[in-house]
């Protein structure tokens, strides 16, 4: 998939700041990137991690609309207030961070922002990291009309009964047999949220119930390989997982038309 383009031909992408209608109607900010090309393309979701809605999500925005999809990020943390991405995170760990309902809320409303959209093919996915990692599972266990979901280091997917709180009053692990979508998985072998055993875990849960999904574990990394501002950054496992991310986004969202 990397560096797989033709040369001879034109790019261009347009990539904003938008309203839609997320949890509770209420109108959430969220970053839209997609190609010029009029499509028709399929969609994606991406929920933001615990940094907060940051430049990093931004730029993988716009990394995944260069590949050909309808990109939407929404703003999880705007019931926090306004701010720098990092103050806005502040407060939302200060306060026990975002509630599970309010972030499906705005998977949802994104999901219908991207299948009304002229140029949408009908088939939309949903992808996440650490925190946002959690929400993908627990999106794609929940949230009706998904067809993939990519949960990348989420931690928390199989929390135990002391690690629940009113914010995250169940663990995703838990809704497994709702399942119904093709889910990937991405991990570090060197993390501590999701640990190897958590990752173990959460296989087997799946496994026992026959559901359609693939993990890759990758020796040499922890949390957040693909975090390229970071020292977590592991450029060797970034790229494998990344080509590995969009095969599989290809294989299932552009299978043609929901009907």
């Amino acid at each position: 998939m990397w560096n797989q383009f033709q040369t001879r031909d034109y790019a261009g992408l347009i990539a904003e700041t938008i309203s839609v209608t997320g949890h509770d109607a209420r109108p959430v900010h969220a970053y839209y990137a997609r190609s010029m090309d009029p499509g028709p393309h399929p969609g994606l979701i991406l929920i933001p991690h615990m940094p907060g809605w940051d430049e990093w999500l931004r730029e993988t925005s716009c990394r995944f609309a260069r590949h050909g999809f309808d990109v939407i990020c929404p703003d999880i943390y705007q019931d926090f207030g306004f701010g720098t991405p990092p103050e806005v995170a502040r407060r939302a760990m200060d306060a026990g961070m975002v509630r599970d309902d309010s972030v499906m809320g705005d998977v949802r409303g994104c999901l219908d922002f991207l299948r009304s959209q002229p140029r949408s093919s009908g088939r939309s996915g949903v992808i996440g990291m650490c925190s946002g990692g959690r929400h993908a599972f627990l999106a794609a266990c929940t949230v009706e009309g998904l067809d993939a979901a990519v949960d990348c280091w989420g931690g928390g997917v199989t929390a135990t009964a002391d690690q629940l709180s009113p914010a995250r009053p169940v663990a995703p692990m838990d809704l497994a047999e709702n399942l119904s979508i093709p889910l990937l998985g991405i991990f570090g072998n060197e993390d501590r949220s999701p640990s190897p055993a958590d990752v173990d875990t959460l296989e087997n849960r799946l496994k026992e119930l026959g559901k359609d999904y693939e993990f890759h574990r990758y020796d040499g990394a922890g949390h957040g390989i693909w975090y390229y501002d970071r020292p977590m950054y592991r450029p060797e496992q970034a790229m494998a997982s990344w080509e590995v991310t969009l095969a599989f986004l290809e294989r299932h969202l552009r299978g043609g038309e929901r009907a």
